[in-house]
């Protein structure tokens, strides 16, 4: 293993960074950490409403199957750029070495961005998931007290903020124990939602029926309203950036984390599908799962006896709890190594090791970012679940990440047989993956930058600031401050690192 880990050591060093961290992570725990993150325990059940009221059990039993496909082309074509950059920057410096500086800085941005907000998206569903489990057995915990729900939410990030700390010798012991916490929770979720429900749903229900709670008509459902169920989807599995971010505590990471980054996408893909095909045709009650605004635990408590369903919503929230875990980890390293090419204000605090070489100092300050992101949850109309600004702290995820990949993805696509690829890689598949993968994202961003009610339309006669869609105005203001001040001072001093080559023949 010490061979390996000097071939790494080597690999690192030719890119132009020193060896800093210690490669305490295996193959399965690269997968792990982006398996965890993707977690079909949070994404499926968090944003189950978002795909039921806009698109319904198509959105959902099609939808999901066809976006998944897009989403494993992405990951693929990223794969093939960690197995030969991998680095704990990972996505920025892809940009940086097959594009220009500047490709380099708003890559960066767009990625740290979107960890940031996957932490406050899923540590803000894990504490509505957390208030609604404990109002089952204690009717003092109400989910729709959103202070009550923010203040769990903060609790939450500094556990997990403390976990990465202190616990930075086992963290990623922590992640595998994760994969197998959602493999058998899965499995268990669909005994319970096959066996113990006296009735289920058509499989011609569950593959055709179409909803529309949108608030918005039905001649706009099929190029509006269903498009904005995808975030179902392209939310939950997001995040699979993390084998790149952990790459540098990997062994053999370029083969090892290029793999861990396509399989956690593959494995997830199925699992979410026959979760929520489980959960469809569970939801037998219609009117209540309506009248809940499609939020998940709906179909549970209509479904199941109320010991089973607190046992499946346990199961879930522990899931939520690593997950969360895992993203203040993958969040800490992009900020540790965004900081070590001097682009973070602060850089000489966010780059500092702690005795166990771990990112401290940069655990914390994701964790801090993400609480200040998720402020607008505390505001949203009375007796509301899931407010707006959670569906727009998860966009602001999806645009941020996936925005981040596109750049790279399309730069090395343009580098066409000059780009050096490592163990792994697509061979001349890159040539039609690489722009579909493009022009998937550029779809989705634009989908996710709309208003997702019409109370959200200036103009509306029921226009409402707290119902607006803020995920492309946060977008906007993060990444003109950024791309201001690359213009006014980062151009000068933002170059690659000292010894980086270009790979390209």
């Amino acid at each position: 293993m010490s061979n390996q880990h000097d071939e790494d050591a080597k690999l690192l060093e030719s890119l132009g960074y020193k060896q800093e961290f210690t490669r305490r992570w295996s193959g399965f725990s690269n997968f792990a950490i982006s398996f965890s993150i993707i977690s079909v325990l949070s994404g499926c059940f968090t944003t189950f409403g978002q795909a039921w009221n806009n698109g319904g059990p198509v959105a959902i039993s099609i939808g999901w199957p066809v976006i998944s496909i897009f989403i494993l082309l992405i990951a693929l074509a990223m794969a093939e750029l960690v197995s030969a950059m991998p680095t704990a920057g990972g996505i920025f410096y892809w940009a940086f070495a097959l594009g220009k500086p500047v490709h380099g800085w708003l890559t960066g941005w767009l990625n740290l961005v979107g960890l940031v907000a996957v932490i406050a998206g899923v540590d803000y569903g894990f504490a509505t998931f957390f208030t609604t489990t404990m109002s089952l057995f204690n009717g003092w915990w109400d989910p729709t007290n959103l202070t009550l729900v923010f203040m769990v939410f903060v609790v939450t990030v500094l556990l997990h903020i403390m976990m990465n700390i202190y616990g930075a010798k086992i963290i990623h012991l922590l992640q595998n124990i994760n994969v197998y916490w959602h493999v058998f929770g899965v499995a268990a979720i669909l005994a319970i939602l096959i066996f113990l429900p006296k009735s289920h749903q058509s499989a011609e229900w569950v593959f055709t029926t179409r909803n529309n709670n949108s608030g918005f008509s039905e001649s706009m459902y099929w190029f509006y309203v269903l498009p904005l169920g995808f975030l179902l989807t392209q939310y939950t599995i997001t995040g699979f950036d993390a084998s790149a971010h952990v790459s540098e505590e990997t062994g053999g990471a370029s083969k090892a984390a290029a793999k861990g980054m396509w399989q956690s996408v593959a494995f997830s893909a199925v699992g979410g599908w026959l979760l929520l095909l489980a959960f469809l045709f569970a939801a037998t009650d219609v009117e209540a799962l309506n009248k809940a605004g499609g939020f998940a635990p709906a179909i549970f408590e209509s479904a199941l006896s109320s010991g089973w369903a607190q046992i499946l919503m346990i199961i879930t929230c522990v899931g939520q709890f690593f997950c969360g875990m895992s993203c203040v980890t993958a969040a800490s390293r992009m900020l540790f190594a965004f900081s070590r090419d001097r682009a973070v204000p602060g850089h000489q605090y966010w780059t500092k090791l702690d005795s166990n070489r771990n990112p401290s100092h940069a655990a914390f300050g994701v964790g801090i970012f993400a609480t200040i992101l998720t402020l607008p949850a505390l505001w949203a109309p009375e007796g509301t679940v899931v407010p707006i600004a959670f569906f727009a702290v998860t966009s602001v995820t999806v645009l941020g990440l996936f925005l981040s990949f596109m750049i790279p993805i399309y730069l090395r696509w343009k580098q066409g047989d000059r780009f050096q690829a490592g163990s792994w890689n697509l061979g001349k598949h890159y040539k039609w993956i690489n722009p579909i993968a493009v022009v998937e994202i550029i779809f989705i961003s634009i989908v996710l930058c709309l208003p997702t009610t019409p109370a959200g339309v200036p103009g509306n006669e029921n226009f409402t600031w707290l119902s607006v869609q803020y995920a492309p105005i946060a977008l906007v203001i993060i990444m003109g401050s950024a791309m201001i001040w690359w213009k006014v001072s980062a151009h000068k001093w933002f170059k690659a690192p000292e010894h980086q080559a270009r790979l390209v023949k």
